[in-house]
């Protein structure tokens, strides 16, 4: 008897060490709710397509993934967030692309590229810009043509203060030689507001507005795809009215720096799975996105590529903070 209870607390004794070091490697992760922070309001194309995401990823892990929307400071609070959460999994990021410019026109104690743990990206948007129905800027001519004639009389909004919206409108004005007067709000709802009440003549945005435009509300002067939106055949690319440029502003999710690797690519492979969900492409296809799927090593990369990028077009658009 003396001799199978030693036996068994030896064996109890070397297991310990291994399940242990299954815990530390996300063997027995999710235990409990995973939480998404996502960077813009509820009810906008952002929040719509990261629940259906969230929903189909939350089926995969045996866990919730609950969205929790942290809007505003061009879309940076999410990643700001990370740094100070535990780097267990259990909190999640939306990683919009201003997240890249953020050291470059704010001073921050943290590194998007070092200080983020890359988990896998998901999508991007389609972008455009609209006016009223009833606005005389009837197409882009015009829209040039009358911020010419005007200088700074031009009003437009966007969903932040150096979002892409907002800077890749700057550099068309700075490539027409145009000059705008930009009005920032926190998402796509409140800038639909804003330009159905007649605060704003036109919003740079993603495809939200389609239900607008749809319904003739509002009419699209222009997409910034490679390529013509089906639901908006009539609307050129920014490339076919002569300017070259292309913005579709990937995102996907991070978890703080540290985060176990047995961990991220738990919730890379939950995450892909969700992406591949027939309900996730169709809430995407509403908007007119699509799934475009980085591997947790290749995000990595593209942070790295768009963080220097990004240095070069906010010094351009003369946005740099001084040193």
């Amino acid at each position: 008897m003396r001799r199978r209870q030693l036996i068994q607390l030896s064996a109890a004794t070397l297991a310990a060490p291994s399940l242990n070091a299954l815990a530390q490697a996300g063997g027995d992760f999710p235990s409990r709710p995973i939480k998404l922070l996502v960077a813009f309001p509820a009810g906008g194309p952002t929040d719509i397509t990261m629940r259906s995401l969230a929903d189909n990823a939350g089926k995969v892990l045996k866990q919730p993934v609950i969205v929790e929307n942290k809007p505003g400071a061009g879309g940076s609070l999410p990643a700001q967030q990370l740094q100070t959460s535990a780097a267990d999994g259990y909190t999640l990021a939306q990683i919009p692309l201003g997240v890249f410019r953020l050291p470059y026109t704010t001073k921050i104690n943290w590194d998007p590229v070092k200080d983020i743990s890359y988990v896998i990206n998901v999508t991007g948007y389609a972008f455009g810009i609209v006016v009223p129905m009833d606005s005389p800027l009837k197409s882009w001519a015009h829209f040039v043509g009358w911020a010419k004639a005007n200088p700074g009389r031009l009003t437009y909004g966007s969903t932040g203060t150096l979002t892409s919206p907002h800077l890749t409108t700057e550099r068309i004005a700075q490539e027409l030689g145009i000059q705008l007067q930009h009005i920032p709000y926190k998402g796509s709802a409140e800038l639909a507001q804003a330009i159905l009440g007649g605060h704003i003549m036109a919003a740079a945005d993603s495809t939200g507005f389609a239900p607008l435009v749809e319904s003739g509300k509002l009419r699209v002067l222009n997409t910034w795809g490679e390529k013509r939106l089906a639901k908006f055949p009539d609307a050129p690319t920014l490339k076919e009215l002569g300017l070259n440029s292309v913005q579709n502003s990937p995102f996907g999710i991070g978890a703080p720096r540290g985060t176990p690797p047995a961990t991220v690519k738990r919730l890379h492979d939950a995450f892909k799975t969700a992406m591949e969900d027939p309900s996730y492409v169709q809430s995407l296809a509403r908007y007119d996105m699509l799934p475009m799927y980085m591997s947790s090593a290749t995000y990595t990369r593209f942070a790295q590529e768009t963080f220097t990028k990004e240095k070069a077009l906010v010094e351009k658009l003369g946005l740099a903070r001084a040193s």
